[in-house]
């Protein structure tokens, strides 16, 4: 029998076993971090979690509500130099002033980088008529995103490394066995930090590369100094098995079954113990330039345990210091489960769920924040943490003030159906918590609740956030679209203000002034029964008046594309550029576009894409307009030619703008395929196009 057949009858069988089982944890009201003493005590701390996971997930199959195995994912010359720069032009879109995110695409005004499939790409871009491709390297692993910081662009790539005996198991454990058809994926996840010099455009080098376990979960740069988010699953015992051996007996008998489950449990947990604490954690390394490899090894005092339950994993916040490179990298590592980044330039949160085992009547979901101090380029301090209903969707759910840490959530409720085991209904709301770092109890500090908002709406999740100052917007959604207005000026007294309901929703809000919010979005128009007509949507652009949070408005709006139009803006803020160099003028976004049209008689199917930026002006008083659009459709079919990979993806992904000192705008179109130039009021003659060489995966 293939593994998955076996796995599939593990979950449907629901036998009551004689062993007494334990519940799933409660919520811990007073979450903490605590730093291992030695190393002792935290080998001793990754067994008893592994043990409780182990026999939770074959507990469950023995009730019939676990999933098989472990539920965690997978773990040259010199160059020419340029004309005097820009005026302004526009970098990557932050959430945080002061707080730089990584991307593929970086850029300083005369300087575009961009990373395509396993290259970085260096491109000369100012003045834009003499934008060409300057030099490329070739980076180890697959490259994801990067910083550039003056003359270095550090790069961040995965490399996936399979176990001895052929991979890893659907449960994350390593198989000891060759591999089924289709029984194993991926391995073992590092991630390598290249530290790449581009003073000399047409020959970027390395000069200096990290190992680090793991793959990255985010990062944030302020100034010289890099915080990386890694998140990882333990190396578990090789010899651990998530499911007794084929027997055809034992599914005609449920005892013998379950007796079978719990002699494998016993059998599992001899093997934990066993295991010593250097085979569940991997180690780092840095590559000298000679090739020389120098083993970057854990502290058993860098680990935090924390006292609520969290699956069973590292993650891991390293600390990189360009000026400082000789030092080498720091860290802080917390048994766990990894979660949402969110950063000042302070101090650095991340978001972490509560593992509840199985579901039961009257859970509800849950969220623990960790809360580091930053302010040392050098470090991360482990400053206190706490909890918050529900689950937190991204970044801009989280927002700090004068110390208070906002937090949005959507909330979720399981209720059992009483007509169907196993069967859960979710009760789905959404509502918002202030915390703040506060004395706790035998010393430290925690992050307390100070006040909330129990429901923003009911029935209803959370698509988009954001925090201005003493002000804040959500937007929820099931049939339609309620932009909630926030009123944060008393942080223990939160209020909802009003809601202001559209059909549709946004995904991504820019504030643009004090009194006004760009979002973008799906329009959806609903049907005669009151439901959305998804064969009717758009991208949709939208304008918000809330200078008054009592009366929202929507003074714009701008429906983008047929029912097949996509931008990748919508789910990735990266790639919505909002720019407006002078306040006197209206304001300009750009967003890349892609959409399929009808191509004509006896055209290839591909002919019809759409792949373009599309540039917008936006103007308080008369709305949003287009101004036309920078295409790279030309691109896509000469060389993807409908044939494009996962890593080589010819439609357009980002933009950037500049203007020159007298006032001119031009527009850049980037891909994976290369990089197009126009001026703002000739979009459709291209002043430059450089195409990188296609590179095909090895």
């Amino acid at each position: 029998m293939r593994v998955q057949n076996l796995a599939l009858m593990l979950t449907l069988l629901a036998a009551c076993g004689k062993r007494q089982t334990a519940p799933p944890a409660t919520i811990q009201s007073r979450v903490a971090l605590a730093r291992a003493a030695n190393c002792d005590s935290l080998q001793q701390q990754v067994q008893e979690t592994a043990v409780r996971q182990m026999r939770s997930e074959l507990d469950g199959a023995k009730r019939g509500t676990g999933w098989y195995g472990i539920g965690f994912g997978g773990a040259g010359g010199a160059t020419p130099q340029p004309a005097a720069g820009p005026a302004s032009y526009t970098t990557t879109n932050t959430q945080v002033a002061g707080v730089d995110e990584s991307d593929f695409v970086k850029n300083d005004g005369t300087r575009i980088l961009v990373l395509s499939g396993r290259t970085l790409f260096t491109a000369a871009s100012w003045p834009p008529q003499s934008l060409s491709i300057a030099g490329q390297l070739e980076i180890e692993g697959w490259p994801t995103t990067m910083f550039l910081e003056g003359n270095q662009a550090v790069v961040f790539s995965s490399i996936w490394t399979v176990p001895a005996g052929g991979g890893m198991g659907p449960g994350g454990a390593t198989t000891v066995a060759p591999c089924p058809s289709g029984g194993c994926y991926g391995g073992w996840a590092t991630t390598k930090i290249s530290v790449v010099d581009v003073s000399h455009l047409s020959a970027p080098a390395v000069v200096a590369q990290l190992y680090l376990p793991g793959y990255s979960a985010g990062a944030r740069r302020v100034g010289s100094s890099m915080r990386l988010a890694l998140t990882d699953v333990v190396r578990w015992p090789e010899a651990i098995r998530w499911f007794p051996d084929y027997d055809p007996a034992l599914y005609q008998d449920h005892e013998k079954l379950v007796a079978a489950l719990d002699a494998l449990e016993d059998r599992n947990e001899a093997l934990i113990r066993a295991t010593k604490l250097e085979s569940w954690f991997p180690q780092g390394e840095r590559k000298l330039l000679d090739g020389t490899r120098i083993d970057v090894g854990y502290s058993c005092t860098d680990f935090y345990v924390s006292n609520a339950p969290e699956r069973l994993g590292l993650v891991t916040i390293a600390t990189l210091d360009l000026a400082h490179l000789e030092a080498g990298v720091s860290r802080a590592s917390i048994v766990g489960d990894a979660g949402v980044l969110y950063a000042t330039p302070s101090r650095l949160y991340l978001a972490s769920p509560h593992w509840w085992w199985w579901p039961m009547t009257g859970q509800r979901d849950w969220t623990y924040v960790h809360a580091f101090d930053i302010s040392d380029p050098a470090t991360a301090a482990y400053l206190g943490s706490g909890g918050v209903e529900g689950h937190v969707g991204d970044q801009f759910a989280m927002d700090e003030k004068d110390g208070y840490l906002r937090v949005a959530t959507s909330t979720i409720g399981y209720s059992e159906d009483p007509n169907a085991p196993g069967s859960f209904h979710l009760d789905v709301s959404s509502r918002l918590s202030v915390l703040a770092l506060q004395p706790a109890d035998g010393g430290g500090n925690t992050l307390a609740l100070v006040g909330e908002i129990p429901q923003l709406m009911a029935g209803e999740r959370l698509m988009a956030t954001r925090f201005t100052g003493d002000t804040g917007y959500a937007v929820t959604f099931r049939y339609v679209d309620p932009l909630v207005t926030l009123d944060l000026k008393d942080p223990a007294h939160p209020k909802k203000v009003a809601e202001l309901t559209l059909p549709g929703f946004s995904t991504y809000l820019q504030p643009i002034d004090a009194n006004h919010l760009l979002a973008i979005g799906q329009d959806l128009p609903l049907d005669p029964g009151g439901r959305p007509d998804w064969s009717r949507r758009s991208v949709q652009l939208s304008l918000f008046d809330v200078g008054d949070l009592a009366h929202p408005t929507r003074t714009a709006q701008a429906l983008v594309g047929t029912h097949s139009a996509y931008s990748e803006a919508l789910w990735d803020h990266h790639a919505f550029n909002w720019y407006r160099p002078d306040a006197s003028k209206p304001g300009l976004l750009a967003i890349p576009f892609g959409d399929w049209v009808q191509p004509g008689p006896g055209s290839p199917w591909w002919s019809g894409f759409v792949s373009d930026v599309r540039v917008f002006s936006v103007d308080l008083a008369t709305g949003i307009a287009p101004i036309g659009a920078l295409g790279m459709g030309d691109v896509y079919i000469q060389q993807g030619s409908g044939d494009w990979t996962w890593w080589y993806r010819p439609w357009v992904r980002r933009s950037v703008m500049a203007t020159d000192q007298a006032g001119q705008t031009f527009v850049y179109a980037v891909s994976d395929a290369g990089i197009r130039t126009a001026e703002l009021t000739h979009l459709g003659t291209p002043l430059a196009t450089a195409l990188f060489p296609k590179v095909v995966s090895r």
